[in-house]
């Protein structure tokens, strides 16, 4: 048994067992330190700007984008939501990738609330071109919904945690922009693609017009996602956050711990990349499986399991009866993703009962 394993209650038995969590990289628990932090926060009312804890979070996350302003968001989804709200009006297009997270997992919001339409295209590994982009994009005429905003997704979940270079999205933001149509990152895990390019995250984000980061899937901690942007654009998120019911009070004792994981896990998210291309390498040598890990660059492992004759989810229900969670992507596609709760063992672990339930 691994320490870093979860530890799941089984009803019946009253007992506990080692359970190797690869479902998502927010499952994580906070540490330690994280809930110190949490327990000894000093809180204010944030409705009224008055938590010092989350407006040192705020404060934090914009130095580090090297942003006007930044602002703490319950989930990822409302992060991307606030940010098409200010940025497009009703009847508009947002052109995205066509397995966005804005698409796929938002609950059609950007038609809900923004009153909004996606137009989608296909990437190769997930990673938008200008040049395929400009093709989307629609001849000014009162008949035709005009293009209002632009979004990217790096690393890009679906496609694997792919990373999109930083040459390929300045090009995507200098040509938009050009003609007046801002673009948004959804990051979630744009810490993993900006240590993957090794480079600084803000050098990576510099030309978008807003991002939005997750603290709670990487970065491990429990609750929470960051909006950076220009002053006036996070003043009009703040209003749009609160229409969205996301005006928290004393949420001091959640950014508290969103300041540990903001300003420390980074320097740790190299261990889950070399952990998952470790797992991507041992699961290659599985016949059965169909997965090239030269494409894992990140904390993201997707694999083709029809050599097996079983679906994804036939897969993974035999996975749990040995103690590993994965998700299904698609009937053949199985993903799994490494984070701080999951060790070099776990992932050793892992690779070989799939290769036993493989075979």
């Amino acid at each position: 048994m691994t320490k870093s394993a979860t530890q799941v209650l089984e009803p019946q038995q009253h007992t506990t067992r080692s359970v190797i969590d690869l479902r998502s990289d927010t499952v994580t628990r906070p540490t330690a330190a994280m809930r110190k932090a949490m327990a000894e926060a000093e809180v204010g009312d944030d409705v009224y700007g008055e938590d010092p804890t989350v407006n040192r979070l705020e404060a934090s996350a914009a130095r580090i984008f090297q942003r006007e302003a930044a602002l703490f968001v319950p989930t990822g989804t409302m992060g991307n939501q606030i940010a098409i709200k200010v940025h497009t009006r009703p009847g508009q297009e947002i052109i995205c990738e066509e397995r966005a997270h804005i698409l796929d997992w938002e609950m059609g919001m950007p038609a809900l609330f923004s009153g909004c339409v996606l137009r989608t295209l296909r990437g190769d590994d997930g990673i938008l071109i200008w040049s395929e982009i400009k093709k989307k994009i629609p001849s000014h005429s009162y008949a035709r919904a005009q293009t209002g905003l632009i979004e990217l997704e790096n690393t890009h979940n679906m496609a694997g945690g792919t990373v999109t270079p930083v040459e390929v999205m300045e090009e995507v933001c200098d040509a938009a922009h050009d003609r007046g149509i801002p673009v948004h990152l959804d990051g979630a895990r744009v810490f993993n693609a900006a240590v993957a390019l090794k480079l600084p995250v803000a050098d990576v984000t510099r030309k978008f017009d807003s991002v939005m980061f997750c603290l709670s899937k990487g970065l491990g901690a429990p609750v929470g996602s960051m909006l950076v942007g220009s002053r006036s654009f996070i003043d009009q998120a703040r209003s749009v956050r609160k229409a969205l019911g996301g005006g928290m009070r004393q949420a001091g004792v959640l950014a508290a711990a969103g300041l540990i994981a903001l300003e420390e896990m980074p320097k740790r998210l190299h261990e889950d990349h070399a952990n998952a291309r470790f797992l991507a390498d041992s699961l290659a040598r599985i016949p059965a499986l169909g997965i090239n890990p030269e494409r894992v660059k990140t904390n993201i492992v997707i694999f083709d399991v029809s050599g097996t004759g079983t679906t994804s989810d036939q897969l993974l229900r035999r996975l749990r009866d040995q103690n590993v969670i994965g998700s299904a992507v698609s009937d053949s596609i199985v993903r799994l993703v490494t984070h701080m709760d999951v060790t070099r063992a776990d992932c050793e672990q892992a690779a070989e009962i799939i290769r036993k339930v493989c075979a």
